[in-house]
């Protein structure tokens, strides 16, 4: 009966060595792809499931470190920033790195030290910058989110959604620093323990991202394989047992972008590229309203500085309608595109009498 108990342990064993990493990952899997642009949802599956997303915590970490310090501020490392659990960029107590260097190292390498380094720096200590990272996620509509630590390491509080975290990514490119840094593929480091850091984002790699050197203002292309027919240009790598393989994805081609993540999923290259491709193929970029001045009424028009531009599939041209509302005092207006009932985008429009 002993020699059939230890046989048993020993197959369950041996059972769990060989499932794949997601195996340990708990709480199901989401994906979330939108509009680059316009944070429209284009597909989608249980992306509004709470989850854990790993080190994709640290877009929003990198986001409000920018928001809240000088990028050539030197920080002294903590012994607490240089023993972070987890991944390392290997800073060591007492010495100082810039902001800027430190994010890159969060960012290409998602060194734990580098999140706690910033954290201290920005929010006073780590526990005053989550209440940073919270009351931005309030303040960003991020409804599913909750941070309690700015690395992504395992709490059970921790928890966002595969749309909120696209929607991270999202805001996070329209901030120029964010974006430099987020498609960066090779970092040569000035910190004690200096070394090149490759983004750990397979896809960057392949795609167009910059190289960047200390002292060196030049930025030059360091690969052009092409694996997806619209190039990944920035995004952020992730893993825990419990969270399963993270990953978020901005993709670009010809005008249109769009946002990919995928929260536990193990075939997540592989399933980014197909995404972005199925974007390209069934939606295109329409021009919806063209730029110029329009006639609301015999005394009112209203003027379009830029043309309006969506990501569209077949079904959608046909469906488009256009609404506009006009303030009281006849001073201000908006522009609501629908498709059916459902907003999908708004821009303020300048409101003129017809003879101007």
């Amino acid at each position: 009966m002993l020699r059939l108990v230890r046989l048993i342990l020993f197959m369950t064993v041996v059972v769990m060595l060989m499932l794949p990493q997601t195996s340990f990952a708990r709480g199901g899997s989401g994906y979330a792809v939108l509009d680059g642009d316009t944070g429209r949802v284009l597909f989608a599956s249980n992306s509004d499931a709470r989850l854990p997303i790993a080190s994709l915590t640290k877009i929003w970490t990198a986001l409000v470190a920018i928001e809240n310090s000088n990028l050539q501020d030197e920080v002294v490392i903590s012994p607490r920033a240089s023993t972070a659990e987890g991944s390392s960029i290997y800073l060591q107590a007492g010495e100082k790195v810039t902001v800027e260097t430190l994010l890159y190292g969060l960012m290409l390498r998602s060194g734990n030290d580098a999140a706690t380094a910033l954290a201290e720096h920005a929010g006073g200590s780590v526990e005053g910058f989550v209440k940073l990272m919270n009351e931005r996620a309030v303040v960003a509509g991020l409804t599913n989110t909750v941070f309690m630590n700015p690395s992504g390491l395992h709490h059970d509080e921790h928890l966002s959604s595969a749309r909120d975290t696209a929607e991270m990514l999202r805001i996070a490119l329209q901030n120029k620093t964010f974006k430099k840094i987020a498609s960066t593929v090779l970092y040569r480091a000035n910190t004690e323990n200096g070394m090149l850091w490759e983004n750990k984002h397979r896809l960057l790699r392949e795609g167009s991202g910059t190289a960047i050197e200390i002292g060196d203002e030049t930025q030059q292309p360091v690969n052009a394989l092409k694996s997806a027919k619209g190039s990944a240009f920035a995004g952020k790598t992730g893993f825990t047992k419990v969270a399963g393989r993270t990953l978020a994805t901005a993709f670009q081609k010809d005008g249109q972008t769009c946002i990919v993540v995928t929260l536990n999923e193990s075939d997540d290259w592989n399933v980014h590229r197909g995404l972005a491709n199925k974007v390209w193929q069934e939606y295109s970029l329409e021009t919806v309203v063209k730029k110029g001045k329009y006639k609301v009424n015999k005394n009112l028009s209203i003027r379009l500085e830029e043309p309006i531009l969506l990501q569209l599939n077949k079904e959608e041209k046909e469906s488009v309608r256009q609404v506009l509302h006009v303030s009281r005092k006849r001073k201000e207006g908006v522009l609501s595109i629908f498709l059916g009932e459902e907003r999908i985008y708004a821009v303020p429009v300048k409101v003129e009498s017809v003879d101007r």
